[in-house]
């Protein structure tokens, strides 16, 4: 069996303005590294939690999945697009969010624990 190809973007390439009325944003980190600091307006499903909580995802927008580096949300892709959705991976997750200079909002007030 062939692997699943996880269709992906880099951080570069990704809409500056995220989320809007086409897409949202999926953080599918741990609780506590979604307190360090996360993309503002973006959906937490806890990638473990996942499967049980599809019905908060609108099956009408493209989502763009992230997590810390990338590989938790390559599998959260796979599984949103075995599933219907029209899911991307965030390539180098967080981090590359972060280093890029995008917006991070952070109820620790620490979002250096993002990286």
């Amino acid at each position: 069996m062939q692997p699943v190809q996880v269709p992906a973007v880099a951080i570069e390439n990704l809409p500056e303005k995220l989320p809007n009325n086409d897409a949202v944003v999926l953080d599918v980190r741990e609780d506590d590294e979604w307190q360090a600091g996360h993309a503002p307006d973006a959906v937490h499903i806890p990638l473990g939690e996942l499967a049980g909580r599809l019905d908060e995802l609108p099956a009408e927008k493209d989502v763009f999945v992230v997590c810390r580096s990338g590989g938790r949300s390559a599998r959260a892709t796979a599984y949103l697009n075995q599933n219907g959705w029209d899911a991307v991976n965030v390539e180098g997750g967080m981090k590359a969010w972060a280093l890029t200079d995008r917006p991070v909002v952070s109820e620790s007030g620490n979002t250096a624990e993002i990286l």
